[in-house]
């Protein structure tokens, strides 16, 4: 048994005999499968403290041959698969945390050689007959000695695989020599039986280096099949609260919302320390000071700003991943920050709407402390604002609700291109940023009737509270969208989902930099 080599698997007992499990083991069948196949090459990509760990460690006890996993697994979902018996402590497995190897940059120039040279080190012990390869030889001749001569390949698990991209985001040259390390290490290479690699950000590529795309990505923007592995299932958690007596309904409030794939998954580590010290908090963001999100909501692009402060409402914004570099530094467009927050775990992804927003309380409150400190003047005084807002809204006083939204626009000025249409969007999301706690996550471009209503506010389930059905106007009038809600009929598609419904009518006039608002009570069809 070894470090890097045939590990054992105390650090998976650890877990498994911990206050708190949750049976992830049904990912070792999904590997069984893909096990000798082109499909065997697999990078799972995910926040930090998202499990990536422990699942390296659970495959690494029941794939290592350094150790006797049978009782570890007793039990568990796996152990009833076909393939549990046929893979159990058979392979040889190679596994490497890259982290232990770079904690700095001061590591940078030596870091590679550090991992053959420890590897090495323990593969001339494992395997004493094997000749062609000494402690001063490349790992991959040492791996290709190994099998030409005993014809045993190696399962590679690999934990946080792109931590360089991470410590050393600047510099390039180190990057590209890593990356021809490990397109080498990988490419052709018939003793690899198996690869499974972690880490936070997509693969990098580097023009000709994106040979390393003989992975299989699964990640927080496209998690294929391996979705409910990402973090703990509405069915798991539910199962959790009810035997440890917690209300299950703070839990999905605070941790739950990250979108994967057709799943909602909780953060695992906060939902685990909350059922541990039987507290709801803010957990997950204490691992990281809120200044690493700071740094990269204050970048100035075009329309982020906007889009944050929408999504601090509630909203949904619309984005196209497919342009982010999958590092942490190159960005050209709003797209591209917003697409690495949610491989940060700041957002998450619709992949069905292509929109991305806050997952839940947790992350609220942490873009809330980056907001306060980022000078973004009026923003905190404007969320403030929301609660009266939402209560003049409900009372139908139209002309209290128009000195509300003129406040909120005049606060948030500096932040918000006050004479643009989006952003009369995004201010009416910050205004009723208090309706959170009474209505589901606002419905933009709502269709209904002949058309689309601009945003619609319904109620939760057991709340009384009446829907809103919302119209924004540019230059024309409120009574005008009003009577726009009223012929395209924008209500009558809710009217079985809520109780009242109040229609609110709200004007910009660029000229005058004033706002008009209306609000009626809808009346339904007999």
């Amino acid at each position: 048994m070894g470090i890097y080599v045939n590990p054992g698997n105390i650090s998976f007992q650890r877990a498994r005999f911990s206050n708190l499990y949750i049976d992830k083991s049904m990912l070792i069948s999904k590997l069984n499968d893909v096990y000798g196949t082109e499909k065997g090459f697999l990078y799972v990509s995910r926040p930090r403290r998202f499990g990536k760990s422990m699942a390296a460690n659970m495959l690494t006890a029941y794939y290592s041959c350094g150790c006797d996993s049978s009782q570890l697994f007793a039990g568990l979902k796996i152990e009833k698969d076909k393939s549990f018996k046929v893979h159990l402590n058979q392979h040889s497995v190679i596994r490497i945390d890259v982290q232990r190897f770079i904690e700095s940059e001061d590591e940078l120039d030596s870091f590679i050689s550090n991992i053959e040279k420890s590897v090495i080190s323990e593969l001339l012990k494992e395997f004493p007959e094997c000749e062609g390869f000494d402690s001063d030889s490349r790992l991959k001749t040492a791996f290709d000695q190994i099998f030409i001569q005993t014809g045993k390949g190696f399962i590679f698990i690999i934990d946080e695989w792109d931590c360089i991209f991470r410590i050393a985001k600047n510099c390039k040259e180190k990057q590209k020599e890593y990356l021809d390390f490990m397109r080498g290490l990988f490419k052709g290479a018939d003793y690899a039986e198996l690869v499974y690699m972690t880490g936070i950000l997509p693969i990098k590529k580097y023009g000709e280096h994106s040979a390393i795309n003989i992975f299989d990505e699964y990640s927080m923007i496209s998690p294929k099949n391996l979705g409910e592995y990402f973090g703990f299932t509405e069915a798991e958690i539910r199962a959790e609260c009810e035997q440890q007596g917690m209300d299950f309904a703070e839990v999905e409030r605070w941790y739950d919302g990250y979108r994967v794939g057709k799943l909602h998954i909780y953060n695992p580590k906060s939902v685990a320390d909350a059922l541990t010290w039987d507290e709801i908090q803010s957990y997950w963001t204490g691992t990281e000071t809120y200044e690493a999100l700071k740094a990269y909501i204050d970048l100035n692009f075009d329309g982020l700003k906007e889009a944050i402060l929408a999504m601090l409402g509630n909203g949904h914004c619309v984005i196209d991943p497919s342009t982010f570099q999958n590092d942490m530094t190159v960005f050209r467009t709003r797209d591209d920050v917003l697409t690495l927050l949610v491989h940060l775990g700041y957002l998450t992804y619709d992949r069905e709407t292509g929109e991305v927003f806050i997952p839940n309380q947790e992350i609220q409150q942490e873009f809330m402390r980056a907001v306060k400190v980022g000078g973004w003047d009026g923003v905190i005084q404007s969320l403030e604002r929301s609660r009266k807002l939402l209560e003049c809204t409900w009372a139908l006083d139209g002309d209290a609700v128009a000195e509300g939204m003129s406040a909120i626009r005049n606060e948030t000025s500096s932040v918000l291109k006050y004479n643009h249409e989006s952003s009369l969007t995004s201010a009416v999301l910050m205004a009723y940023y208090s309706a959170k706690a009474y209505y589901v996550n606002p419905i933009m471009e709502f269709p209904s009737g002949k058309g689309f209503a601009d945003v619609v506010y319904l109620p939760k389930r057991n709340v009384d509270r009446p829907a809103l059905v919302i119209e924004l106007k540019w230059d024309k009038t409120a009574d005008g969208a009003i009577r726009q809600i009223k012929e395209k009929e924008y209500a009558s598609w809710i009217e079985g989902y809520t109780g009242d419904i109040l229609l609110v009518g709200i004007n910009y006039d660029k000229e005058e930099k004033t706002h008009e608002c209306l609000i009626e009570k809808y009346v339904k069809m007999d």
